[in-house]
């Protein structure tokens, strides 16, 4: 990070960490910048265009920032920051957490207020697309469970299809899964202490099924699913892959993935998505990405030459073009 511009004063709080005080001089240093200049200053070294994020409707501490003027978003929100809307209880089946924020913002504890609820913040962030992340073990099957008292409560079944797949349908809005977190594996670790599973991805070919018309962009944790999804992505034309997650942004995993993809899908697929819960570490993410895409674009292409094929410089830009947002934003138009 220091050594690709982010300033002097940073390069000597690194000097400073030698002797003791690091922690305590590199937060001095990030207090001190300007929080939309410091945002500029990490997409221009990233060579980012602009980031989704992710807002969660669910956690008062953020919703509330979303309420300074009635109907704009908040004004800290930089051009460069695009919404999506989480709803991750709802893929949960969490109604006691869905419930409690309904009631907190006076809506009905029900599917048809929790759909009104979901509505509502629709047109007030004005997402680029829902977005979950599914817990572990995740089915998607039809019926419903049964809380402490023997009364019937919405199952994550009922909650996606009278609430998610409504709303998606009604607004055309895309959703983004991600597929394969183990949370609290390590309950030791607290936060830190999350894995990932081999995931049951029937869901995916269920709701593409059924949905025909919902965008699903997906991803998964597990290189083990990366295949099948491949195979998927062939197979349903709502269905597109983005981004190495998590645990599969080693660079060895990017590049067998990418590899894999490219085989597979042509340039379909979007091969790296941001995924940074620091903004800082966009920076370091989207350059080690791009050193391996290059790399294993550099052997399709030799391959191409190999066989007598003739390539052409705007060919390449067509590629990488694609493979860095491209397909993605045809994906998201079409």
């Amino acid at each position: 990070m220091v050594r690709l511009g982010l300033g002097k004063e940073l390069r000597e709080a690194r000097e400073q960490g030698r002797s003791g005080k690091r922690l305590e001089a590199l937060r001095a240093w990030f207090r001190a910048q300007d929080p939309s200049e410091h945002l500029e200053k990490v997409f221009k070294l990233a060579g980012l265009k602009y980031a989704v994020m992710t807002n969660i409707p669910f956690d008062p501490q953020e919703a509330k920032h979303w309420f300074q003027a009635p109907g704009e978003a908040p004004k800290f929100i930089s051009s460069r920051l695009k919404p999506a809307l989480r709803v991750d209880p709802l893929f949960a089946g969490n109604w006691a957490g869905v419930g409690a924020a309904l009631r907190l913002a006076s809506y009905e504890e029900t599917l048809e207020g929790c759909y009104k609820y979901i509505k509502d913040w629709v047109r007030r962030m004005k997402p680029v697309y829902l977005m979950a992340s599914t817990p572990a073990g995740f089915t998607y099957k039809k019926g419903k469970k049964r809380d402490a008292n023997g009364n019937a409560t919405p199952s994550a079944n009922d909650l996606i299809e009278a609430v998610v797949m409504r709303v998606a349908r009604e607004d055309k809005l895309p959703i983004a899964i991600k597929v394969g977190a183990l949370r609290g594996a390590n309950p030791a670790l607290k936060s830190g202490g999350d894995s990932v599973e081999v995931a049951d991805l029937s869901f995916i070919r269920e709701l593409c099924t059924a949905y025909p018309t919902v965008k699903l962009l997906v991803t998964v944790l597990s290189t083990v699913n990366q295949h099948e999804l491949c195979v998927l992505s062939r197979k349903f034309g709502n269905l597109h892959i983005y981004g190495c997650w998590w645990f599969c942004n080693n660079p060895s995993i990017i590049d067998q993935t990418t590899r894999m993809r490219l085989e597979m899908l042509g340039t379909a697929f979007t091969c790296q998505h941001s995924d940074a819960r620091v903004l800082d570490q966009l920076v370091y993410k989207w350059r080690h990405s791009r050193d391996v895409v290059a790399r294993v674009l550099a052997d399709q292409y030799r391959k191409l030459l190999s066989s007598e094929w003739e390539l052409c410089e705007s060919d390449v830009e067509k590629d990488v073009g694609l493979l860095f947002g491209g397909s993605y934003e045809a994906f998201m138009q079409k």
